[in-house]
């Protein structure tokens, strides 16, 4: 072994990708302590990699669009004016300049990711993390990513699930491996009590993580849960919450707006047909996914996790920027048979009412439920992303443990 640490380069081009090479990174570094890691998120802070005290080697910066810009291409002109051209040349060229000291580099992400590290000219392994073939059928690989993934510096294509990998090999791209999603090894319940009545039906609320959308999200939820209870009496449901601490901070504004009462995290409203409860928690995201029945989805990454778990997911789209209708049809086509959007745009009263006569036919639905545990695995693959990747990435290395 050579006396300078190994070192490698993490890119890439969104929050979910700074979040999969987080918990790669995390588990890399259990196998190899030594490994010198630096990142160069292009979208956003790299708060994912800061929380580990990981090296950013460029200038990062927040963009209006939050990285959504290809949903909405006028969110794309404000990124523009925010001086999105010029953050992405000097981050290039940061990679550029340490590109040449680094045993290895990771993109994680798409085009723009996968073309920051075949622009350096050096080796490296492309997680395609947010593409899929299970979208239509077939991955279209366009005339850019098809010649950075072609690359004989791209030593391996790695896939979020084992349908793209084969896909993949199929369309000539033999070095494609089944990696999978880092974060699902880290979805390990922690025992935290949500006091649940194990005879009732529990209906997960995730409204996404990004403010101010997520309170936006988490509003629309709370109105969805006062038209379920008029199907549903709310002694034969209960309702769980997983939000982000932002979120939780915001419980009493929140409440105040909509018409309820918190109680150190514990919503109510009282209506015609009884009480409504909904308990939020910032800690409990594992607990609440493996002991949901349904989730009502209103994120990305989040959706996929439960959905892995075996667990459905009703959608009903926001105004965005994230979670439209555009967004939410999308995730039906990678989720398949788990997923059911409601409206086809932001919600309206009329989509609610839809929306809580689906949850009411789906908690007691035996059928689907027992469906969609083995439509999960079937999509997802099994467990263990991070320490396949990570271990793929050592052997490129030349590590040997």
């Amino acid at each position: 072994m050579s006396s300078s640490p190994k070192r490698i380069l993490f890119i890439s081009n969104g929050h979910g990708e700074d979040n999969h090479s987080s918990y790669v990174i995390e588990t890399l570094l259990e196998l190899y302590p030594d490994l010198d890691i630096s990142a160069m998120p292009i979208v956003g802070e790299g708060n994912a990699y800061r929380r580990l005290n990981v090296p950013i080697i460029g200038p990062t910066q927040n963009m209006p669009s939050g990285g959504f810009s290809y949903i909405n291409r006028w969110r794309f002109l404000t990124d523009l004016q925010a001086g999105l051209i010029g953050l992405a040349w000097q981050q290039l060229k940061a990679v550029w300049q340490y590109a040449p000291t680094c045993d290895l580099i990771m993109a994680t992400g798409d085009t723009v990711s996968q073309g920051f590290a075949y622009s350096t000219g050096y080796p490296y392994v492309s997680f395609i993390s947010c593409l899929s073939s299970l979208y239509e059928g077939k991955l279209y690989i366009g005339p850019f990513i098809g010649r950075f993934l072609r690359s004989p510096k791209c030593l391996a294509v790695v896939t979020r699930d084992p349908y793209t990998a084969q896909d993949l090999k199929k369309q000539g791209i033999t070095k494609a491996k089944f990696g999978g999603i880092p974060s699902l090894d880290k979805l390990i319940p922690t025992g935290k009590d949500l006091h649940l009545k194990s005879d009732l039906p529990m209906v997960a609320l995730l409204p996404g993580s990004r403010l101010p959308e997520a309170v936006r999200n988490f509003k629309l939820q709370l109105n969805l849960i006062l038209e379920i209870i008029k199907v549903m009496p709310p002694n034969q449901i209960q309702f769980r919450a997983a939000l982000v601490p932002k979120v939780m901070e915001q419980l009493d504004e929140i409440a105040i707006s909509e018409g309820w009462q918190n109680s150190e995290g514990k919503l109510t409203y009282k209506s015609g047909e009884g009480i409504a409860e909904v308990e939020c928690y910032s800690d409990a995201f594992s607990d609440i996914l493996h002991n949901c029945t349904l989730m009502l989805g209103m994120a990305g990454l989040a959706v996929d996790q439960g959905v892995a778990l075996g667990k459905p997911v009703i959608q009903v789209p926001g105004e965005g920027p994230q979670f439209t209708y555009e967004f939410a049809e999308a995730q039906t086509r990678l989720i398949g048979l788990c997923a059911q959007t409601i409206g086809t745009g932001p919600a309206t009263p009329e989509t609610l009412r839809q929306a809580a006569k689906k949850v009411v036919e789906t908690v007691n639905n035996q059928d689907y439920l027992a469906a969609c545990k083995e439509e999960g695995q079937n999509r997802f693959g099994p467990p263990g992303a991070s320490v396949r990747i990570a271990n793929l990435l050592l052997n490129y290395m030349g590590v040997e443990l």
